[in-house]
C-alpha cells in the first residue's frame, strides 16, 4: 500500500477470509479489496472461498462476498461465479437481491456475452417494490441494453411498468424513508427516466405511452432546490432523445431556458452546453431564449462564456444577423484574447452567409479588422479581399474606410495587410473619389498615400509579410496616372533602400520591382488592376475549392485533385499584345513584322516549351485522319491557331501513335517520343479529333500518373515515384474536321518503364 510492497499481507488476509468468523472474514475481504486487483494472481486462490461464502447462511457473509466480488472480480472469476450470482439475484433476501444485481453489473461488463444468462431475473426485478433492489436492477437492466441491440428490444415491453413506478413516486406523499429535499427517492428516479431515455429513442409505440409521465414530471417537480433541478435535467434530456410530441420539446427547451436564469453556474453551463445539443432541432424554440443566452457573454466564468458564444453562433440566421452580430462585435472589444481568433471566423462566416447587403457586409468585416485584427486567419483576410474585387461600386468607399482605419491604428497585422492591398490595388480611385468621412468628403493626394505606407513600413509592428505587402502596393501606385513624378521619385528611393535588405524575399522583391521602372509602358501592363479572383465560400475557416455556380466541369474521375482550366482563344487585339509582352520577355525582337503574328505568337510559345527540353513533335494534318505516324520538328504542334499548313521539315523517326479514346463521336490520341539526350522524360503528344459532324467544346483533359504504378522494368515494380507535367490544350473547342493538340511530359527514374497513365476526359457536345 502506499507504493510499499503488501504480498506479504494478501496471503494473511486468504487466512482471515476462510476463517469461520464473521469479524475475521468482514476483515480478510476489506484488506483483499485493498491490496489485490482483476491483475494480481493471487486472486484465483479467492475464487473457491467467494463462491463457499456465497451460500453461506449468514445474509451479511453473502453481503461480504458479493461486494468483494463486485469490486475485483477479473473476467475469469466472472465465468467461473456468474451462475452463483444468478441464483442470488432469485433470493428472497431484499439485502442479497441489491448486492447481487451489482455484482451481475460487473459480470456483464467483464464477459458481455454472458448477458443472456440475467435478462430473466432482471425483469423479475424491476417488480420489486424495494427501492434498493429497483436502482440496482435499472442500473443493471441500463447497461444490458446499451450493449446489445436484441436485449434493448426485449425490455421495451417493460415501458409501462417504468412508467408506474415512476408515477407513484412522482404522487406519492411524504416518506421518510426515501425522502430528500422534499422529493422522494430522487435517485430512483433519474434512474429510471435514464432507462426510459434508451428504451424510447427511436421507437414511437414507447415514446408515446412515456409522452405523459414525462411531462407530469416536468410540471410537478420543484425547481427551487438542486435535487429539483437533477430530474428536471433528466426529463429534459429524456424528452429531446425519445420521439416526443413537439410541445413536450418545446417545454424541455423552456425548462432548459429557465435555467439560464438560476445563480448556479453548474446549473447554467449544463443548459447552454445542452441547448447547444439540441440547437438543430428546433432552433425557434431556442430563439425565445436570445436574450438570455447574450447576457451570458458578459458572466464571470469563462466556460459559460464559451458555451453562450458557441450557441449565439448557431442562433444566427437572416432575420437577427444585424442584432447578434452587433452583440459579437460589442463582445469581441473586450472579449479574452482566446476568443477573438475563433469569434472573428465565426463572425465574418456568418456575415458572408447571412449578408443583408454587401455594403453591411464590407463594414462588418472592417469593424472586425479595427477590433482584432491581430486574430484574424488568412482565409478570411482572402475572403474580404475577394468580396472587395468584386464590389466595384464599393470600392471607393471600402478603400476609403480602410485608409481611415489604417492612420488610426498600425498595430493590427490583418487591418494593415486589408489596407495595403486596397490602397495599393485602387489607389486612383481613392485619389478620384477622395477620403470619405462622416460629415463630408475629404480631397486625397497621393503624398498622403505614400506616407501612410512609408510609415507603416517603418513602423516597430511591420513584420516580414506586411512589408513584402507594403512594397508591393507602392509599386503599384507608382505606375499609375494619378501619382506625381515627385511620389514615384520617393516609391524608387524606398525600393532602392530594399535592394541591400537582408531578407532575401525582401530583397528579391524590391530588385524586380525597382527593375519594372526600366521597362516604360511596358510597366504599366505588369502593374495593372487584378482581375477579380475566382469566387469561393469560406466554410468553418477553410476556402473551399468548389467551382463556381453554373459550371460545367465534373468532379468526378479528378485524378489530379485540382481543376485544369480550359484555355480560351483570345481576341485578335488581345492575342497581338500577349505576344508583344511574350517578345520583351524572352529577349526576341519587338519590331514589328507586316506577316501574320502567328509566327511570332508561335516563337513565343516555343520559348516556354524549351522550359521543358528539345523534343520532337507531330504536326497533324486537318486533310489526314488519325492515327499519325508521321512526325515533324515544328512548334506548330502547340499553336493556338493551326490554320495554316506548315512548312516543309526533314524526315524525322516514325513514331507509334496509341489510341486512347473512341467514344461519343471523339478520338484521343497519344504519341509518346523518347530523348537519348534525357534518359527518364518521355513526352507524350495528345491528338484530339471529332469523328462526327458535331463540335466538341469545353473539353476538359486530366491525366495523372498512379502512384501504385511504380515499374522498374515492364514486369518489376519500384518505390520511385514518377512525375507528370501538361501544357495547356491548343483550344477546347474541337470543330469537325480539325485536330486539336496537348502536350504531356512525364519524368521518371532512369530504366523506369511506364505502363500505367490515368486519363479523366469531359466533353459537350454541341
Amino acid at each position: 500500500m502506499l507504493g510499499s510492497p503488501a504480498h506479504f499481507g494478501q496471503i494473511e488476509c486468504l487466512k482471515l477470509v476462510a476463517s469461520p468468523r464473521f469479524s475475521d472474514k468482514r476483515l480478510g475481504y476489506l484488506g483483499i479489496m485493498l491490496l489485490l486487483d482483476e491483475n494480481q494472481e493471487v486472486l484465483t486462490l479467492v475464487t473457491n472461498s467467494l463462491k463457499n461464502d456465497m451460500n453461506h447462511s449468514n445474509m451479511y457473509a453473502v453481503g461480504l462476498a458479493l461486494c468483494t466480488f463486485a469490486n475485483i472480480a477479473s473476467e475469469e472469476m466472472s465465468r467461473d461465479l456468474a451462475n452463483e450470482i444468478e441464483k442470488l439475484l432469485g433470493s428472497s433476501n431484499t439485502y442479497i437481491r441489491k448486492k447481487a444485481a451489482l455484482c451481475a453489473l460487473r459480470v456483464i461488463k467483464k464477459v458481455p456475452e454472458l448477458s443472456d444468462h440475467f435478462v430473466t431475473k432482471a425483469k423479475n426485478l424491476l417488480t420489486d417494490r424495494n427501492h434498493g433492489v429497483l436502482l440496482s436492477s435499472i442500473t443493471l437492466v441500463t447497461e444490458m441494453c446499451a450493449m446489445d441491440a436484441g436485449i434493448l428490444e426485449e425490455f421495451r415491453n417493460a415501458v409501462p411498468l417504468l412508467v408506474r413506478n415512476l408515477k407513484s413516486l412522482v404522487t406519492t406523499g411524504y416518506s421518510p424513508e426515501h425522502d430528500v429535499s422534499g422529493i422522494t427517492d430522487p435517485f430512483l428516479q433519474v434512474k429510471i427516466l435514464r432507462l426510459m431515455r434508451l428504451l424510447g429513442k427511436g421507437d414511437q409505440q414507447a415514446s408515446e405511452s412515456m409522452n405523459d409521465i414525462l411531462a407530469q414530471v416536468a410540471t410537478n417537480t420543484d425547481s427551487t432546490k438542486n435535487v429539483g433541478n437533477s430530474i428536471l435535467y433528466e426529463t429534459v434530456l429524456t424528452v429531446l432523445e425519445i420521439e416526443a410530441d413537439t410541445g413536450l420539446r418545446v417545454m424541455a427547451i423552456n425548462i432548459l431556458g429557465k435555467f439560464l436564469s438560476n445563480r448556479d453556474n453548474n446549473i447554467r453551463y449544463v443548459a447552454l452546453n445542452t441547448l447547444n445539443k439540441v440547437v438543430s432541432m428546433d432552433t425557434n424554440a431556442v430563439q425565445r431564449h436570445r436574450n438570455i443566452i447574450l447576457d451570458c457573454l458578459r458572466d464571470g466564468d469563462i466556460s459559460i462564456r464559451r458555451r453562450a458564444l458557441e450557441l449565439s453562433y448557431a442562433l444566427i440566421n437572416e432575420q437577427n444577423v444585424r442584432v447578434l452580430i452587433r452583440e459579437l462585435l460589442a463582445f469581441l472589444e473586450v472579449a479574452d484574447d482566446e476568443f477573438k481568433l475563433g469569434m472573428t471566423t465565426q463572425i465574418c462566416l456568418a456575415a458572408e452567409r447571412f449578408a443583408p447587403n454587401k455594403r453591411w457586409h464590407i463594414d462588418t468585416v472592417l469593424r472586425v479588422l479595427k477590433l482584432a485584427g491581430n486574430f484574424v486567419r488568412e482565409e478570411i483576410l482572402s475572403a474580404f479581399i475577394r468580396l472587395v474585387a468584386h464590389t466595384p461600386e464599393l470600392q471607393a468607399y471600402t478603400a476609403s474606410k480602410l485608409y481611415v482605419a489604417l492612420k488610426s491604428d498600425i498595430s493590427q497585422e490583418s487591418l494593415t495587410l486589408a489596407a495595403t492591398w486596397v490602397i495599393g490595388e485602387y489607389s486612383e480611385i481613392l485619389l478620384e473619389g477622395g477620403f470619405v468621412d462622416e460629415e463630408t468628403p475629404k480631397p486625397a493626394s497621393d503624398k498622403e498615400l505614400v506616407e501612410l505606407l512609408i510609415s507603416v513600413i517603418d513602423s516597430p509592428y511591420s513584420n516580414y509579410l506586411t512589408k513584402q505587402f507594403v512594397l508591393a502596393a507602392v509599386t503599384k501606385i507608382s505606375s499609375r496616372s494619378t501619382t506625381t513624378h515627385f511620389e514615384q521619385e520617393r516609391i524608387q528611393e524606398l525600393l532602392a533602400k530594399y535592394t541591400t535588405s537582408p531578407e532575401l524575399e525582401l530583397q528579391q522583391r524590391a530588385v524586380e520591382f525597382a527593375s519594372l521602372f526600366n521597362l516604360g509602358e511596358l510597366r504599366e501592363g505588369v502593374l495593372e488592376r487584378m482581375p477579380p479572383p475566382d469566387l469561393k465560400a469560406t466554410v468553418m475557416g477553410v476556402v473551399s475549392e468548389n467551382k463556381p455556380v453554373g459550371s460545367t466541369h465534373s468532379k468526378d474521375g479528378d485524378l489530379l485533385g485540382d481543376d485544369i482550366a480550359s484555355t480560351p482563344v483570345p481576341e485578335a487585339s488581345s492575342a497581338q499584345r500577349n505576344q508583344d509582352l511574350l517578345a520583351d520577355i524572352f529577349g526576341t525582337s519587338s519590331t514589328p513584322v507586316a506577316a501574320s503574328p502567328a509566327p511570332s505568337r508561335q516563337a513565343a510559345i516555343d520559348n516556354i516549351l524549351d522550359l521543358f527540353g528539345p523534343s520532337t513533335t507531330i504536326t497533324p494534318n486537318a486533310s489526314t485522319s488519325p492515327p499519325l505516324t508521321a512526325a515533324t520538328p515544328t512548334p506548330s504542334a502547340f499553336s493556338l491557331l493551326q490554320t495554316h499548313s506548315p512548312p516543309p521539315q526533314p524526315p524525322a523517326p516514325k513514331l507509334t501513335a496509341y489510341t486512347a479514346y473512341e467514344k461519343n463521336e471523339l478520338k484521343i490520341t497519344l504519341t509518346p517520343q523518347t530523348n537519348a539526350a534525357k534518359p527518364g522524360v518521355v513526352m507524350i503528344l495528345a491528338r484530339f479529333q471529332v469523328i462526327g459532324s458535331n463540335a466538341a467544346n469545353g473539353i476538359n483533359f486530366q491525366a495523372a500518373v498512379p502512384k501504385t504504378a511504380r515499374p522498374l522494368t515492364c514486369s518489376q515494380f519500384d518505390t520511385q515515384s514518377q512525375q507528370l507535367q501538361m501544357l495547356p490544350m491548343s483550344n477546347p473547342i474541337i470543330n469537325p474536321g480539325a485536330i486539336e493538340t496537348q502536350q504531356m511530359r512525364v519524368v521518371a527514374p532512369v530504366g523506369v518503364c511506364i505502363v500505367l497513365l490515368q486519363l479523366f476526359i469531359g466533353v459537350n457536345n454541341d
